[in-house]
This record gives structure tokens, C-alpha cells and sequence, in this order.
């Protein structure tokens, strides 16, 4: 039976929420109290979009208790509810305060850490390029799914869709601990939900198909081969040669870009990032460049500061004119921006700095503008590198990091 906790004092047991000393559990509505209270104080919003937030997470908490034999002979099953209902609660604060599209990118790359391993189609080797698209395939049918739960099991409206960015926050809460969920197996054993939904998705993808790459390359020449060449299996292989052809001239800035970057490195006496770059660029994993390199976690996780360091030295002072033209950013193409991007990355500019960036295009020297700025030719350096940077926010101000949930 549930209690009402008519002389209970609500602050008391929710500052206590660890403390496995409440046995009864709480009637929803008070539960639903307790978390709607928390809401309001970290974000403060409308009282009935909290409240309705709140019952919503009150109720998915109650019903796993109550569907739990763990949590009912436990003898504190008031703890749990108070327990879960936090958790949720600051899951929920995470996303909100992150904002709705870096929440929606964390969740995708989480979700997208669960799978990875399981996308290959019909247990044949796999390119990262085609696990990728496998992947952003996979996950968007996930998160129909997890709506289409939400739904069901909050008892919302058919076509509710979450708007708010609490709503958002409460959706993505609800949809990672729905990929968690633990599904019993025939073997006695369980599996994450979302594991074996993406088992199932690898299942059920097209087996290799062999294909003749000279025919599909070449015009067809006789009646058979040309009904070969209408296939749509070779048209897609037709598709995808034209779409991943490579530009020998990229090709070129990227290994005069590598051969830049390993020079600086070698003159800096970071060798061990030199060896770091090298078996990044054979797309080794980390634990096999650890075993490698002979690198602990912690000594690890110091190359790749250190590696970091370098490389955006490198790519803003020492070789800034060589890296930007490789990304197709260079001063010709306004640093990589649109027309509107770059308007108001100019309107933000200070009359020095715009002054410096013309000098710049004029292909003047360091020492040249730091004589008509009346700067010495380090604050040239340090206010060219902090320029870059804000076009470099400025340029990915607006580009999509994650797909759309």
C-alpha cells in the first residue's frame, strides 16, 4: 500500500534520497511533487510544463518498482523511487543545460558508441564508411522507435512531439535509458535493448554482392552486357565510384599538409607525437597504438593533450596558409565562410583587426604589419591565430555536427 505522507516532510526526504531508510513507497503524485519541485529550482519555468514533466518521469519510476520483485522484497522501496526518480531527474538536467543540439549530438555519439561494433552486415568485413552510413541509418529508425515508446507508455497524445527544451531533455532521458533496458534472452541470459535491435538491423542488410569493377567502369558493348550494366545493383556501384572519386589535387595538400605538420613536430622534439600521428594515420585503434607505444591511460591521455597543443599551433601560426588551403579555407574563399557568415564575422572585427586581415591578403610579412600596426611580430602572430579562431567559430556556427534526432 502506498502511503500519502499527509505530516511527511517532502525537503527532509528528498535531501535524505540516499539514505535506504523508507520502506513504504510514495504515491505518484507526491513523488511527481518532490521532482517538479527540483525542476523549478535548477531551470525555473512554467509550473505546468514542469509539473507535466515531472508526473511523466513519477510514473515511469513508479511502474518499474512496482514490476521490479528485486526492488518489492527489498523492504525500502520508497529509497528506490527516490533514488531512480534522481537519476532520471539528473540525466534530464544534463541534456537541458547542454542545449538541444549539443544534447541530441551527445546522445547520438553515445548511442552510436554502443552499436558501432555490431554494424556489420551479414558478419562480412566492413569499412568505417560503411558502418558509419549503417550506423545513421540504424539510429534514426531507433529514434522513431523511442518516440514511438514514449508515446505509448506516457499515454501522450498519438502526434505529440517533444518542442520545449525541457521536453527535448525529458525525450532524450527517456530514449537512452530505453536503449539500456535489459531484454531476457532464450539462453537465460540478457542483452541491451538497442543492442539487439541493431543485431537485427545487421541481420537484415543485403549480402555482398561480387561485381566486375572493369564493366562497370567501361560503356557496355553488347546486349548482355549492357543488361548487366542497367542492373541496380551496378548502377549504385556506377553512384558510388563518381560520389568517392578523389581529387589528386587534395590528395597533394593533404601529404604536404602530413609531411608540414611531421617536420614541425620533429623541429618541436615531440617525437613520440610524430610516432602518435603516424599510426593515427594507419587507423590503428587506441589500445593497439597503447600497446605500441608502450602507454598507460594517464601517459596517454598526456600525448594527446600535448599532440593537440601542436597541431593547432601548426594549423594557426606555422603553417595556417598550407592547412586552410587544403580545407578549401583560405583567404580567396573568405576563410571558408558564406557570403553571410562572412559578414558578420567582419562586422564583429575591431578596425585593427580587419586592418591586419587586409594586410594579410595583401600576402604582406609579419614583420612588414607589425610596422604599420606598430606591433612587434608576435602580437602579429598571437592576434592572426586569435582571428583565425573566431572565423573558425564563426564557420562552424551553423554547420549540423550531429544528424537530426
Amino acid at each position: 500500500m502506498k502511503a500519502t505522507y499527509t505530516n511527511f516532510s517532502l525537503e527532509s526526504a528528498y535531501n535524505n534520497i540516499n539514505e535506504p531508510a523508507i520502506a513504504t513507497a510514495f504515491d505518484v503524485d507526491v513523488l511527481a511533487h518532490l521532482l517538479a519541485k527540483e525542476l523549478q529550482t535548477e531551470i525555473g519555468l512554467d509550473s505546468s510544463t514542469i509539473e507535466a514533466v515531472a508526473t511523466r518521469i513519477a510514473k515511469e519510476v513508479d511502474r518499474i518498482c512496482a514490476a521490479s520483485p528485486r526492488i518489492q522484497k527489498s523492504g525500502c522501496i520508497g529509497s528506490w523511487q527516490l533514488g531512480l526518480a534522481r537519476h532520471r531527474i539528473s540525466k534530464c538536467l544534463k541534456y537541458y543545460h547542454l542545449g538541444a543540439k549539443q544534447a541530441r549530438i551527445e546522445l547520438h555519439s553515445t548511442l552510436g558508441a554502443m552499436v558501432y561494433r555490431y554494424m556489420t552486415p551479414m558478419r562480412s568485413p566492413s569499412s568505417f564508411q560503411g558502418r558509419y552510413h549503417m550506423l545513421e541509418d540504424f539510429l534514426q529508425n531507433f529514434y522513431i522507435e523511442s518516440l514511438s515508446a514514449f508515446r505509448r507508455e506516457n499515454q501522450t497524445a498519438a502526434n505529440y512531439t517533444p518542442r520545449t527544451q525541457l521536453q527535448i531533455a525529458e525525450y532524450l532521458t527517456f530514449t537512452e535509458q530505453y536503449a539500456r533496458r535489459r531484454i531476457g534472452l532464450c539462453s537465460g541470459g540478457s542483452q541491451q535493448l538497442i543492442v539487439l535491435r541493431a543485431q537485427g538491423f545487421a541481420r537484415r542488410q543485403p549480402a555482398e554482392t561480387t561485381m566486375d569493377m572493369e564493366l562497370a567502369a567501361e560503356s557496355p558493348k553488347s546486349d548482355e552486357a549492357q543488361a548487366h550494366g542497367n542492373s541496380s545493383a551496378m548502377q549504385q556501384v556506377r553512384a558510388s565510384m563518381v560520389s568517392e572519386a578523389v581529387d589528386p589535387t587534395e590528395s597533394v595538400l593533404r601529404d604536404r599538409v602530413i609531411e608540414a605538420l611531421i617536420k614541425y613536430l620533429a623541429d618541436q622534439k615531440q617525437s613520440d607525437c610524430v610516432d602518435y600521428l603516424i599510426l593515427k594515420l594507419q587507423d590503428l585503434s587506441a589500445k593497439e597504438i597503447d600497446e605500441i607505444l608502450g602507454l598507460k591511460p594517464r601517459q596517454r591521455d598526456y600525448l594527446q593533450q600535448r599532440f593537440k597543443y601542436h597541431v593547432e599551433k601548426f594549423a594557426r601560426q606555422q603553417e595556417w596558409q598550407l592547412v586552410h588551403q587544403w580545407l578549401g579555407a583560405d583567404l580567396d574563399e573568405k576563410l571558408g565562410m558564406n557570403e553571410k557568415q562572412w559578414e558578420s564575422f567582419w562586422q564583429q572585427l575591431e578596425p585593427p583587426l580587419r586592418q591586419l586581415l587586409q594586410l594579410k591578403r595583401e600576402s604582406e610579412t609579419d614583420r612588414a604589419i607589425a610596422s604599420l600596426l606598430k606591433w612587434t611580430p608576435k602580437q602579429v602572430q598571437k592576434r592572426w591565430s586569435q582571428l583565425l579562431d573566431k572565423a573558425w567559430q564563426v564557420r562552424n556556427s551553423s554547420s549540423t555536427a550531429g544528424q537530426t534526432i
